[in-house]
């Protein structure tokens, strides 16, 4: 059994993908430490580690949901070399955020049981993360060769419904943050792209620009709707802030900027070459998958795309 390291391809070389990709893994948690040692957190900076290590590892999670979209959509099918890696960096954080918060209770493991059997968002919380330990466990080659394809594929899939758990977690926090309608609108882009992709259409920059707009207005509607039921704020006030840049760019408005510019990047991606096109350009719709992994809601042959030297 050969070790290979972060930053390493399955031959043991570099690969600047995967070492750039490993970099970007850290940055929260120096960002984290930053924050400790300038004391940004205040009196209390277990409160503030609690909050943004969970924020991180949702924002991961949702990253590594992006991986196939990107890929395709970009016709950069090496992308999905470093989707495990981003999966795996995404527990690591939730470990991180379980263990904070641990802390931040005093390691009262009565309290936190009570807690944790008595409050909505915790009882979410916990469920996603005994799931995305699974996924995490069973993320080598080999525990997918053991389960098989079609086993390992079922269990992966729950990816998305643990991401939606992590969500509602995020939610149900007792204050009012705007990335919780952000990565809300992520989540229902990333899904609904999925559907999107099963039909052909999940480079076509029309469709991707019917999807920005549809997304942009299903994050207002959630951000009114749930501050609403769950905090009590008329929603025509919340509404209308999405309207003024009083209280910076909004969520929705995010959304919006980020799916149009994927749209007019799919657009320059369908552009004409004069080279002969990759295999991915051939077939936009196929995500190309490293080896042992299957992506997808059904169990696909596939293969590795050209490498370029």
């Amino acid at each position: 059994m050969q070790l290979i390291w972060p930053w390493q391809d399955r031959k043991q070389g570099l690969s600047w993908l995967k070492a750039g990709t490993f970099a970007l893994m850290l940055v929260p948690a120096i960002w984290l430490l930053y924050q400790i040692s300038t004391e940004q957190f205040g009196p209390v900076p277990l409160g503030g580690m609690t909050y943004w290590s969970g924020l991180w590892a949702t924002a991961l999670l949702m990253l590594a949901l992006a991986v196939t979209p990107a890929a395709i959509i970009f016709r950069w099918g090496r992308l999905i070399i470093v989707r495990r890696m981003i999966g795996v960096t995404a527990l690591a954080y939730t470990i991180a955020h379980i263990i904070i918060y641990f802390t931040l209770r005093h390691w009262s493991f009565a309290s936190i049981a009570h807690e944790m059997m008595t409050r909505v968002s915790l009882i979410v919380a916990s469920v996603a993360t005994v799931g995305l330990v699974a996924l995490g466990a069973t993320s080598l080659d080999a525990a997918a060769r053991r389960m098989g394809a079609k086993g390992w594929q079922r269990l992966h899939n729950t990816v998305y419904v643990i991401s939606a758990l992590a969500l509602i977690h995020y939610l149900l926090s007792p204050d009012i943050y705007p990335e919780q309608y952000l990565m809300s609108g992520m989540f229902f882009w990333l899904m609904v792209w999925r559907i999107m992709n099963g039909r052909g259409l999940g480079a076509d920059a029309r469709a991707l620009a019917a999807l920005a707009v549809a997304s942009c207005l299903l994050t207002a509607l959630l951000e009114a709707g749930w501050i609403r039921a769950y905090h009590g704020f008329g929603p025509w006030r919340t509404l209308g802030n999405n309207f003024s840049l009083d209280l910076g760019l909004s969520p929705a408005w995010t959304i919006l900027a980020l799916g149009l510019l994927i749209a007019l990047a799919a657009v320059s991606r369908q552009a004409p070459r004069r080279t002969r096109p990759s295999a991915i350009a051939a077939a936009p719709e196929r995500a190309y998958v490293d080896a042992g992994e299957i992506d997808g809601s059904k169990e696909r042959r596939v293969t590795s795309p050209p490498r370029t030297p």
